[in-house]
């Protein structure tokens, strides 16, 4: 249980410092790093200059009894363990085409780390950056290629990703389950599997020459739902001094789900997997139950408001001012959505437009309209979009912002990412209208030549120099302006709206006059058609 993890936190830091003394070698050797529970050997490139460390376990497998218990402490270990290669991912279906992977598999035991660093001792104390996938909670790894820390740790970053339950096995509710916590808790665990490796980090990251005093968390879509999530969670929000947020915020119409609900939902799993009790749920055999979810009337495993990890929703933490007091650097896309979607693929017409907005919104829809208005065919196209790209994510991001903008008590720097993908190197596809949900990510980590899916051009390279270079200052810094980059002010009132920078081809700050959209959104959300 995770109170079990937390009592190991003062004897595991201890022991990681007296340990921290063991450097980390720079030769072609293969690197060492002596962690609390044990020594590993890890990868050095001699190309880069960069020690990795792949597959380091930061928690015992959830598997077993440990399916649905919170991360437990990992096992110490003897001699030198091989950290080579990726560990595998965690269980979940292939439901997305874009992600590509390295890991070794997939399997329950899953609670694995990757370590970047440029560092040549346990001395050096450079900067920190953990970063969390995204993949809607139901898929992803550490060990995608767009998500590789080597081009950051090149800037003198030590770079962490890490991976955490998904789906059935992370965010599972149940009464039983709840029955059995010592903190009456249930549901989580993929959050809870974050925060463990975050205090991994905090004992074992000066063994590979990083500060656990300057630590970064950030992530893309449910990756940035999570750092939104760990700076409200109070078992979190002391972890970390700065955060980074690429779409998404377990806010607005993305807030986790009522306790009562999950447990409904939780039980509907459980007759439909005909399991009669919680230990025969956990032992059934792990691929029938992921099979499980992937019918078509089984509702995603999602966070939920657990009383725990979220002692109440984070709507009002936010509100309250009760999350983390620390630098944000949060945004969106341009295209995070499409308007086919919204319109079921209907003509993009006014008629069709309405009716689409009518069902979505009722008695709401002549507001919605004025908003995003849709008299002609291009129109329609035009805010159908910025609606569908509002209603999935951007809103959710927005609320975010704004949040800790007002009660925050730290700078908030707030992006719109414009560069769209350019044509596939195959042919098969000419360059997007914009960009889309996940865009942003190899421009930010650097790491558009590791996606050979795309002819990417000098224009894209200038773009991900920019972006790279304010996600690195602002690691650094709490502050993502520097020499050679546009300046970017932190979010403040101008001209009736705030201060945001458009990152793209014509990179500035502009005055966002969106606040109406969203503030509908909010006022609106009880009564939409969900």
């Amino acid at each position: 249980m995770l109170t079990a993890f937390m009592r190991t936190r003062c004897v595991v830091s201890a022991i990681a410092i007296a340990l921290a003394a063991t450097a980390v070698s720079a030769s072609d050797s293969p690197p060492t790093a002596t962690t609390a529970a044990g020594k590993l050997s890890g990868i050095h490139d001699s190309k880069t200059g960069l020690n990795e460390f792949m597959g380091i376990p930061y928690a015992a497998p959830p598997i077993g009894p440990l399916r649905w218990k919170p991360p437990q402490p990992v096992a110490a270990w003897t001699g030198v363990r091989q950290a080579d290669h990726f560990g595998p991912r965690c269980m979940q279906r292939p439901i997305y085409s874009d992600m590509m992977f390295r890991s070794n598999g997939v399997s329950e035991d899953c609670l694995y780390l990757n370590v970047w660093t440029p560092a040549h001792g346990s001395n050096e104390k450079l900067p920190v950056l953990v970063y969390f996938y995204g993949g809607g909670f139901q898929a992803g790894d550490g060990s995608e290629f767009r998500y590789d820390g080597a081009s950051l740790a090149q800037r003198g970053i030590v770079t962490v990703t890490i991976s955490y339950r998904l789906n059935v096995f992370g965010f599972l509710v149940l009464p039983e389950l709840a029955a059995e916590s010592p903190e009456h808790a249930t549901g989580n665990y993929g959050l809870l599997d974050q925060h463990a490796a975050l205090r991994w980090v905090q004992a074992n990251i000066a063994a590979f020459g990083g500060d656990p005093n300057q630590v970064t968390i950030g992530g893309e879509s449910a990756g940035s739902m999570s750092v939104s999530a760990q700076m409200a969670s109070p078992l979190s929000k002391g972890l970390m001094q700065r955060a980074i947020g690429e779409s998404g915020a377990v806010l607005g119409n993305l807030k986790p789900r009522p306790l009562a609900l999950a447990e409904q939902q939780g039980q509907d799993f459980e007759k439909r997997v005909r399991a009669h009790s919680l230990a025969q749920l956990r032992a059934m055999d792990a691929n029938t139950l992921l099979d499980a979810t992937g019918d078509k009337d089984v509702q995603e495993f999602m966070p939920t408001i657990d009383g725990y990890f979220f002692p109440r929703s984070p709507e009002a933490i936010y509100q309250a001012g009760e999350q983390a007091h620390i630098p944000l650097l949060v945004g969106s896309n341009s295209q995070e959505g499409d308007y086919p979607n919204f319109l079921d693929n209907k003509t993009p017409t006014p008629a069709n437009y309405r009716a689409a907005m009518e069902k979505r919104y009722g008695k709401h829809a002549d507001e919605a309209l004025k908003l995003y208005p849709g008299h002609t065919e291009a129109e329609v196209k035009t805010s159908g979009t910025a609606f569908a790209g509002d209603d999935f994510i951007a809103f959710a991001t927005w609320r975010w912002m704004a949040m800790q903008h007002k009660t925050g008590q730290a700078p908030v720097y707030y992006y719109y990412f414009t560069q769209a993908r350019p044509a596939k190197r195959d042919g098969s596809a000419g360059p997007d209208a914009g960009a889309v949900h996940s865009g942003e990510i190899e421009f930010a980590l650097g790491n558009l030549d590791s996606n050979h899916v795309f002819a990417w051009t000098a224009a894209d390279h200038h773009v991900s120099a920019i972006t790279q270079g304010y996600w690195a200052n602002f690691i650094k810094t709490g502050n993502p302006n520097g020499a050679g980059l546009p300046d970017w002010p932190a979010v403040a009132g101008k001209d009736g709206g705030l201060l945001r920078q458009v990152i793209g081809a014509d990179t500035r700050t502009t005055v966002d006059h969106n606040a109406a959209r969203y503030q509908f959104m909010q006022r609106a959300e009880p009564d939409a058609h969900l």
